[in-house]
């Protein structure tokens, strides 16, 4: 029952990190958005794996479980093409500046 209700949290986490990635391409803007945030949500992920890799009773069950650990993978791949488009906005909020001025 606890990895169904992990699951059900990294999913519906999960949901909402690839519209959040298309919202900052179409955006072509930083506004609104945190790099602190999204650092610590990396952070908070790379915790997630390791905590799972490191529990030995998780591991040993690993062939039944490995799922659970796909999803935290998947979750921290959107986030960090997230934290990628913050930089490209970033650069583009620049370019931006430079033309009103």
């Amino acid at each position: 029952m606890a990895e169904i209700l992990e699951i059900t949290m990294l999913l519906c986490f999960g949901a909402s990190w690839p519209i959040n990635a298309v919202k900052s391409y179409k955006a072509r803007t930083t506004k609104g958005k945190s790099l602190p945030f999204l650092c610590l949500i990396i952070l908070g992920y790379i915790a997630g794996i390791s905590s799972k890799l490191l529990n030995t009773a998780y591991m040993a069950a690993f062939n039944n479980k490995w799922y659970v650990l796909v999803f935290y993978f998947l979750n921290l791949g959107f986030v960090l093409i997230d934290f990628g488009l913050y930089f490209r906005n970033l650069k583009l909020d620049k370019m931006n500046n430079r033309k009103k001025v």
